[in-house]
């Protein structure tokens, strides 16, 4: 793999394992009252995770993997220019995330009551308009320490809300440069897929509910209409636009991204089986404590609703030229490799670390809370809060989960704010 330079980035990642070592934020007054008044889930949980058989599972969760054409690919790199890689993405940040000091009130009341956050950042309202926060995953995820080349970078998915009904549903993505913790600066990527041969590319139509940097791969979820549920895209494939405006794809005089600088094209995707109840995965994440390392999934769930949610994992591939691929059979196909059901409702992000499962359910109603659950196959824990002691201490609407386990911190994003927790404070852990 390129830009690694392994051995001399662990030494400086026990360096800044060191640095990022911190005490909790300390959340407003007014946001911990009005977290504990609007806090109503006092129930004993979700209970204990049901292990299913993969046998039966894996008549839903079947994926096949399709890629773009190579020929496609060169033919769009010949129209817009050479790739570029993360790097030079980092080098043209133009925008600063706000440090938690900076934050407003209403901002800092989307954190956690407990856990408290370690670190938060705000988005600023003008880039964001219009825009709805989704998954995040970090450099964490790509490597075992830390680093993409020499940065340390997190990646934050939106989709637009807003605007013109043509661009409601885009896809982009925020590459941050986060060597510096007390100074992120970042700028936008929009995500895409070639069409017309390479001759063209369209915007990527997804809430970015879930995504993850595996090695050189991007994998990000599709939307709810797309008959994929994964798409893939090469972290050293990011293409130039070189005409500034709303349109996406090739214009008069160029290529467009919708105001941005950079697009990323797939290079692949991961389609459903199509079979009608086939869980479809809108939230993952890393799990670097398997063997092989494996993509964890789930399936949201309507708080209220009695249908249980299923959560299941596939493996990633460990033959070469397939690096960042999950493991596919010589057809293709892909297979969960351990499979389970949660009673917990309104699920939104999952985690899977050293065989435990951290599910976190969305704030019902009116509250501003929701809930993480830590659960096994022996039972659920979650923090408590308030004087009533309820479980709704977690952010309300975190959909996804990103483990960097070289610094034990788990990152999220709710709202307008991004924010890392310990995840050994997760849940009654005992790490």
């Amino acid at each position: 793999m390129r830009h690694r330079g392994r051995h001399r980035r662990r030494r400086r990642g026990r360096a800044v394992r060191a640095f990022l070592a911190g005490t909790a934020l300390a959340l407003t007054a007014a946001a911990t009252m009005i977290s504990a008044s609007q806090a109503t889930v006092t129930d004993d949980g979700p209970g204990a995770l049901k292990p299913l058989a993969v046998s039966a599972a894996a008549q839903g969760t079947v994926l096949t993997e399709d890629r773009v054409p190579q020929a496609d690919l060169d033919r769009l790199a010949a129209g817009m220019g050479r790739p570029v890689g993360v790097g030079a993405v980092l080098a043209g940040a133009d925008r600063t995330l706000r440090n938690s000091g900076d934050c407003s009130a209403a901002e800092r009341g989307d954190l956690p009551v407990s856990p408290a956050a370690t670190r938060a950042y705000c988005w600023n309202t003008d880039d964001t308009e219009g825009w709805r926060a989704g998954a995040v995953t970090t450099s964490g995820d790509a490597d075992d320490d830390g680093f993409w080349g020499s940065n340390r970078v997190i990646l934050s998915g939106w989709s637009r809300t807003g605007g013109a009904a043509a661009d409601r549903g885009l896809a982009r993505v925020a590459f941050v440069d986060a060597d510096d913790l007390d100074h992120l600066s970042y700028t936008w990527v929009l995500l895409a897929v070639p069409v017309d041969g390479g001759r063209d590319y369209r915007g990527l139509a997804s809430h970015v509910s879930g995504m993850v940097w595996y090695q050189d791969k991007l994998l990000v979820t599709a939307g709810d209409g797309d008959a994929s549920a994964l798409y893939v895209y090469d972290m050293n494939r990011v293409q130039r636009a070189d005409v500034t405006g709303e349109a996406v794809g090739r214009v008069a005089g160029g290529w467009s991204a919708h105001g941005y600088r950079f697009v990323l094209p797939a290079v692949g995707s991961y389609r459903l089986d199509g079979a009608a109840d086939s869980p479809r995965p809108t939230t993952v994440s890393l799990d670097r404590s398997t063997a092989p390392d494996s993509l964890v999934a789930g399936e949201w769930t309507l708080d209220g609703d009695d249908r249980t949610a299923r959560l299941w994992r596939y493996p990633f591939s460990t033959a070469g030229g397939q690096e960042g691929l999950l493991a596919a059979d010589t057809d293709g196909r892909v297979r969960a490799s351990e499979a389970y059901e949660t009673k917990l409702t309104g699920v939104r992000g999952v985690l899977s670390y050293d065989g435990d499962w951290y599910v976190s359910r969305a704030a019902a109603g009116r509250e501003r809370h929701g809930v993480l659950w830590r659960q096994t196959t022996e039972g659920a824990k979650a923090a408590k809060c308030g004087a009533a002691g309820s479980h709704a201490c977690w952010s309300g609407h975190t959909e996804s989960l990103s483990y960097w386990a070289e610094t034990g911190e788990v990152w999220t994003q709710s709202g307008r704010v991004l924010f890392a927790t310990p995840l050994g404070s997760i849940g009654g852990s005992d790490r």
